[in-house]
């Protein structure tokens, strides 16, 4: 791994509706007269399960067909996420801060892959036109998804990391030796035709279990399991759809927004590269 250079919600809940609505009242939104294709951002205030309040921002791609998220959580740490419809795949990022009294870095990165399922986010057409009214509201998510805890055993090879998705190039270039994915995501990747070397084996689940935790481990140059944890404070995951006597059929109206954590599990072959965890 290369280290690089890391509760009150309101009575009314504030909306979020999609852009037909809002451009009587607002005009052009931001995006919008940008020219055919520009990406259209969504600045939104989130408060996070702390209680503290972050930015937010999203950006939706239509002709990309891809969505992407970045927030920093009250660590200093920045989170992004890209949603690739195009490619089936979803890409986490984390910059970490490091703790140099700690010999740390001054910040590392990792990037985690999966594959990406339909209903894990809104489509891309979707969020391009999601607009709000009030800019400084703060939100918080609707519902809380369960966690999902990921075991990575596959490496993704940094320089043929285009072949399956053109965004892990620009999200991924901190973390070039830091990228992790899932046999049974790759499986499914190499059906869609995704050319196999991108992929490089990771210790398989078996021979992780025979690693110690890297809070566990001993001495920091030994080989150990890390663990990681992220959360999407807040996304929007469903559409809503509204019923109108002028109208004969249901009609996209807002959304629905979600939070999700994540928790990452990897190999890494020394506990220096995963400091954070051990006091875990």
């Amino acid at each position: 791994m290369r280290p690089p250079g890391r509760r009150g919600v309101p009575t009314a809940r504030p909306a979020l509706l999609l852009l037909p609505l809002l451009v009587p009242l607002l005009g052009a939104p931001r995006g919008v007269g940008a020219g055919p294709g520009a990406p259209a951002e969504l600045r939104v205030r989130v408060r996070l399960p702390d209680g503290q309040v972050t930015e937010e921002s999203l950006q939706a791609d239509s002709d990309a067909d891809s969505i992407s998220l970045e927030l920093r959580q009250p660590d200093g740490t920045l989170v992004s996420f890209v949603a690739d419809f195009k490619k089936d795949v979803k890409i986490f990022r984390a910059l970490i801060l490091g703790e140099l009294e700690k010999g740390q870095s001054q910040f590392q990165a990792l990037c985690f892959v999966t594959r990406l399922h339909r209903n894990d986010i809104i489509p891309s057409e979707a969020m391009a036109k999601l607009r709000q009214k009030n800019p400084r509201a703060v939100r918080q998510a609707e519902e809380v998804r369960g966690p999902e805890q990921l075991h990575m055993d596959v490496a993704v090879n940094f320089s043929q990391g285009g072949l399956l998705s053109p965004h892990l190039h620009n999200v991924c270039s901190e973390a070039a030796e830091a990228i992790y994915t899932r046999h049974e995501d790759v499986r499914f990747w190499l059906e869609q035709g995704v050319d196999g070397s991108v992929f490089d084996p990771l210790p398989r689940a078996s021979e992780q279990a025979e690693l110690p935790r890297c809070g566990q481990a001993g001495g920091r140059g030994k080989p150990c399991m890390c663990h990681y944890g992220l959360s999407l404070a807040w996304y929007p995951c469903m559409l809503k759809y509204c019923h109108s006597r002028d109208r004969p059929a249901p009609y996209k109206c807002g959304i629905r927004s979600c939070r999700k954590t994540y928790g990452f599990h990897f190999p890494v072959p020394q506990r220096q590269l995963c400091l954070w965890d051990e006091d875990t």
